[in-house]
C-alpha cells in the first residue's frame, strides 16, 4: 500500500455517555478512493468526524500525513490538505456561489493550484450558470456541487464526502457521481459515504463497512459484490 495520508489506530468515539466506535482502524493510503458502507447510526460520520478532529477520540489515535492530530484544532487538521464535505453541506447561504468559491480558494500545501476558480466552474457546468445566486437560493444539487468545489478549491490532497447524493434527483445525483470520477481521476485521495453502494464500489479501490462502530469487511467492490449474504446482512441489498 502506499504512504497513508489517514490513519487511525484502535478508535473509540462517544456521543456523550453513547459508545459509537469500538476499536476501529482505518487507512487511506495516498491517491487511494474508499467507500465506507453500512446503515443509519453505524458510525460512518462519526468515524469521519472523529479523523477530522470535529469529534475528538476518547481511545485510539489518528494520524494525518504522518502527524498525530491529537490536540490539533480542526483548520490546523484542515491545513494540512484535509477537505471535508460534511452531511448537510453547510454552504454560506446568504453568500453568493462566486463568494463560496473565492473564499476557499488558497494554494495546497506544495504550492499546487490545479484546482482554480476556472477549472471548477469547468467542471460544475451549472454553477457558471448561477454565479450570482446566494447559497440559499440553489437547489439541493446545486448546493451539493457548491460544496464540492469549495472543498477542491483549497487544493486538498484528501477528500470526505459524507452522503454525496443524499436527496438529490437521480439526474442530479449522476452528475454527482460524474464529478466524483472526475476528482477520483485527478489523484486526490477520498473516502466516500453514499447510500448507493454499487455507484461507491464502482469508484472506489477498497470498502469498509462499519456495523455498530466495528470493522465487518473490508475489500474490493468485486469481493463485495461477491457476497450477497453479507450486502443482505449489512446493507440491506
Amino acid at each position: 500500500m502506499a504512504e497513508p495520508v489517514l490513519q487511525a489506530r484502535g478508535l473509540h468515539s462517544f456521543y456523550g455517555e453513547s459508545h459509537i466506535l469500538h476499536g476501529v482502524d482505518f487507512t487511506l493510503a495516498r491517491g487511494e478512493a474508499v467507500g465506507l458502507m453500512g446503515r443509519n447510526g453505524m458510525g460512518k460520520s462519526t468515524l469521519l468526524k472523529s479523523l477530522v478532529g470535529v469529534v475528538r477520540p476518547r481511545g485510539g489515535d489518528v494520524a494525518a500525513f504522518g502527524r498525530p492530530t491529537a490536540g490539533m484544532k480542526i483548520h490546523d487538521i484542515a491545513r494540512l490538505g484535509i477537505a471535508y464535505v460534511p452531511e448537510g453541506r453547510g454552504i454560506f447561504p446568504n453568500l453568493s456561489v462566486r463568494e463560496n468559491l473565492t473564499l476557499a480558494a488558497r494554494p495546497g500545501t506544495d504550492g499546487r493550484r490545479e484546482w482554480h476558480y476556472d477549472r471548477v466552474l469547468a467542471t460544475f457546468p451549472r454553477l457558471g450558470e448561477r454565479l450570482g445566486h446566494g447559497g440559499q437560493q440553489l437547489s439541493g444539487g446545486e448546493q451539493q456541487m457548491l460544496t464540492i468545489g469549495r472543498a477542491l478549491m483549497t487544493n486538498p490532497q484528501v477528500l470526505i464526502l459524507d452522503e454525496a447524493t443524499e436527496g438529490l434527483a437521480p439526474l442530479i445525483a449522476r452528475e454527482i457521481w460524474r464529478i466524483i470520477k472526475v476528482i477520483r481521476e485527478s489523484g486526490i485521495a477520498t473516502i466516500l459515504v453514499d447510500k448507493n453502494w454499487k455507484a461507491v464500489s464502482d469508484l472506489t479501490d477498497r470498502n469498509v463497512i462499519l456495523v455498530k462502530g466495528r470493522v465487518v469487511f473490508e475489500g474490493t467492490g468485486n469481493e463485495l459484490r461477491s457476497q450477497p449474504q453479507l450486502l443482505g446482512e449489512y446493507l440491506g441489498v
